[in-house]
């Protein structure tokens, strides 16, 4: 009985780097995160403004 010979993985992963963002994605990552941010802000300004009233 022999034994099957396992391959080589052939691909360099070195060579392999990720697609560069467009400037369009970057924007909008940055403009969801400030979004995100500001509805916090919001949210604990408005429970602050309930608990001082």
């Amino acid at each position: 009985m022999a034994k099957a010979k396992k391959k080589k993985n052939t691909q360099n992963t070195a060579v392999q780097t990720k697609p560069k963002k467009s400037k369009r994605e970057k924007r909008m990552k940055v403009v969801i995160y400030l979004m995100v941010i500001a509805m916090l802000l919001s949210s604990l300004l408005a429970g602050a403004g309930m608990w001082l009233t």
